[in-house]
């Protein structure tokens, strides 16, 4: 198996196609995730085609990997299909609250997971769209997702056209906690963040925004309160939409 330890994302693709036969053996073995009560409370939507790939990437802020990937993948949280069989059924199914939606979200996201290593394993690769749940409403209209299917994951997928370096991570003592969460003093903080901080190119990114620090970069520009809770605010309302919230 590949090692994860030399996993890097990709964003830019060969024209070779992804065969029906290849994408559909990972998306089955994926199946073998565990989920909450064996429900596998996810569904995933396959775009292919260049019209449903440029109508889906506003929602991920016209991000060049989504048109240009081969397969752009939406994995969705889905209560829908489980509601259905127990109403089939003759059951009383409860499935359209908050504690639902997060079970369903998590059954998505450990499916997403398993199937990007999958597809890696195979020589494939993967982006991980951090936008989905920045513009859910949008994504929900373009799929045509009905009541109690919400999205959570995007993965563009493809044959890898570029080897990029291998992204800065945490040491492990900066996420490890013994026995019971130890809070983090200004002493440990200085120490987790002080590789990253140093790295040549981070030091530049810091540079060419005239800011003081990488933290201001991520609290000022990248991920800023404002954004955050404007999308917060549509983020709940989609979730109401979608039957989830009351």
């Amino acid at each position: 198996m590949k090692s994860l330890i030399t996993r890097t994302t990709i964003r830019k693709y060969a024209a070779t196609p992804v065969t029906d036969e290849l994408l559909y053996r990972l998306i089955e073995e994926a199946e073998r995730t565990p989920t909450m009560g064996n429900l596998q409370l996810y569904s995933v939507v396959i775009n292919r085609e260049a019209d449903s790939k440029a109508a889906l990437a506003p929602a991920h802020f016209n991000q060049t990997m989504v048109t240009e990937a081969p397969v752009v993948l939406t994995v969705c949280a889905d209560f829908r299909r489980t509601t259905a069989w127990a109403t089939q059924r003759q059951a009383s199914p409860g499935y359209d609250n908050a504690l639902s939606f997060l079970n369903a979200a998590t059954d998505a996201l450990l499916y997403t997971q398993t199937f990007c290593n999958l597809a890696e394993e195979a020589g494939l690769g993967t982006c991980f769209l951090g936008t989905t749940l920045y513009n859910p409403q949008a994504i929900i209209d373009t799929l045509r997702l009905p009541r109690l299917v919400f999205p959570v994951a995007t993965i563009t997928l493809g044959w890898p056209a570029e080897q990029p370096a291998l992204s800065d991570r945490l040491p492990l003592r900066a996420i490890v906690h013994q026995e019971s969460y130890q809070d983090y003093t200004a002493e440990s903080i200085d120490d987790f963040y002080h590789e990253k901080e140093s790295l040549p190119e981070n030091r530049h990114f810091v540079a060419i925004n005239h800011k003081q620090t990488l933290a201001q970069v991520f609290t000022d520009l990248r991920y800023t309160r404002k954004d955050n809770e404007a999308m917060s605010q549509g983020l709940l309302e989609a979730l109401r939409r979608q039957g989830f919230l009351p």
